[in-house]
């Protein structure tokens, strides 16, 4: 499992009407620590950004796997948590084991499903429990480079 971190910008935006406007946008990176996290954000947006943006807030994510997309209108980022179902060998009993994936689509019905695509050849059966648009604008896995 990757080390993710959700990280939280804030910085003034020109608003349509020619003013400025205080927003807050959150970015995942693929990092070691909270530390890198912060400078890998600060590396990533420094280029796009006019005037002071400062981190707010950095926390871990815990996504079991990410599915990115190449489709340009796919501009939204889903979690999906998903109950899988398996045997208890001892016992005999069915357990269940969560986890989170992230998954980036145009809509709540197209994240279904692209996860039922990425899935399809699993031999353990899920349940989709829960699913919910992120805040998430966009992310940064490592870069060969590094």
């Amino acid at each position: 499992m990757q080390n993710w971190f959700q990280c939280t910008v804030k910085y003034e935006k020109t608003a349509e009407d020619g003013g400025l406007k205080k927003v807050s946008e959150a970015y995942l990176v693929n990092a070691i620590n909270f530390t890198e996290a912060e400078r890998r954000i600060i590396e990533e947006l420094s280029p796009y950004m006019s005037g002071i943006f400062e981190v707010s807030d950095i926390k871990r994510a815990r996504f079991a796997e990410i599915f990115q997309s190449d489709n340009t209108d796919d501009d939204k980022f889903y979690k999906l948590k998903l109950s899988f179902i398996t045997l208890d060998e001892k016992s005999g009993k069915e357990k269940r084991m969560s986890q989170q994936l992230l998954v980036q689509a145009d809509g709540l019905k197209t994240s279904i499903k692209r996860l039922e695509e990425e899935l399809k050849g699993t031999t353990i059966d899920y349940d989709i429990v829960a699913v919910t648009e992120t805040p998430i604008i966009d992310l940064f896995p490592f870069k060969v480079s590094e």
